[in-house]
């Protein structure tokens, strides 16, 4: 049997969302439990250098952050575990979460297990990811100042990401695998229109070259004859889409076709009462830390209001 522990807040995962979350609860003496996962911190712990959070003009790295973020939420009561979620039971109160090592039963759950970007698998890509490869030009599109940046991508997303880089880039060159955008008619006006983006068709990258300072060029093959050139670059920008981490509740919390849960407008609440989402999980839109922090703090919030009248 696993001990079981009795908390009147639950909050799964340890992103900006969670852990604003948790320091939100814990400073209403909610005595939250954070369940941070195995591979806590989300996107943040693979993000080198972020330089658009508030309150660091200097910047700060992602692991700095989401440690800042934890220490923060410990110093007023949270308690940390990091166990992944394993099982969940919402058909009842109070709610059950299971992970490898303990039960968790709450009055209240807070879903904030955030997004993941897709990327293209390439053995050569993971190793020069925040070292020239990203997939957030928001993010990282100003360590590129200057330089040929290349984007791989189709739709609205990738269109959004080259035209955001034209900012800085010297030219954007988009590598798509079809010979036509599979973007939005505006979206696709406005990049084959923009004189500072060339297009790459037909093609995708098939490997990522670089040196001991980071990325230098990416190898494409032409899909149709198979014939493979080297394009000079400074930066890939990988625009192929995100993914929720939501699968624990599919079937369970209601989710728009792409995953992302749904929440009841102007509030963080999904559509069972008492469990609440906040985070990448429930924002295909903006995706920033600075905005999953926004809605954690709401998710508490709410979470905290629910539990007053409810109780």
């Amino acid at each position: 049997m696993k001990p079981k522990t009795r908390v009147r807040l639950a909050i799964i995962g340890s992103g900006p969302a969670g852990y604003t979350a948790a320091i939100y609860a814990a400073r209403a003496e909610l005595q939250p439990v954070v369940i941070a996962g195995a591979a806590f911190g989300g996107q943040l712990m693979i993000t080198t250098d972020v330089e658009n959070y508030p309150g660091f003009p200097e910047g700060v790295t992602g692991p700095e952050l989401v440690e800042s973020f934890q220490k923060q939420a410990e110093r007023f009561g949270a308690r940390v575990r990091f166990d992944d979620a394993k099982a969940i039971d919402f058909s009842r109160r109070p709610f059950a979460i299971e992970t490898d090592a303990e039960r968790f039963e709450a009055d209240a759950v807070v879903v904030a297990t955030g997004a993941q970007a897709k990327w293209l698998g390439l053995p050569s890509e993971e190793k020069y990811v925040n070292r020239g490869v990203s997939a957030c030009a928001t993010c990282d599109g100003a360590l590129y100042r200057g330089r040929v940046i290349a984007v791989v991508g189709g739709g609205d997303t990738a269109m959004e990401e080259a035209l955001f880089l034209t900012r800085f880039a010297s030219q954007v060159q988009v590598i798509h695998r079809r010979g036509e955008l599979r973007a939005s008619k505006i979206m696709r006006e406005r990049a084959l229109h923009n004189e500072k983006i060339r297009f790459v068709w037909h093609s995708e990258v098939v490997e990522v070259l670089g040196d001991e300072k980071g990325l230098t060029a990416v190898r494409v093959r032409d899909v149709r004859t198979g014939a493979e050139t080297t394009l000079e670059v400074g930066a890939l920008f990988v625009a192929i889409g995100h993914k929720p981490n939501t699968d624990l509740f599919r079937g369970v919390l209601d989710l728009n076709p792409q995953g992302y849960l749904l929440t009841k407008p102007g509030s963080t609440r999904t559509n069972v009462e008492g469990v609440f989402a906040c985070g990448d999980a429930m924002d295909p839109v903006y995706r920033q830390a600075v905005t999953a922090a926004g809605t954690g703090c709401m998710a508490a919030l709410d979470a905290e209001r629910w539990l007053a009248a409810n109780e």
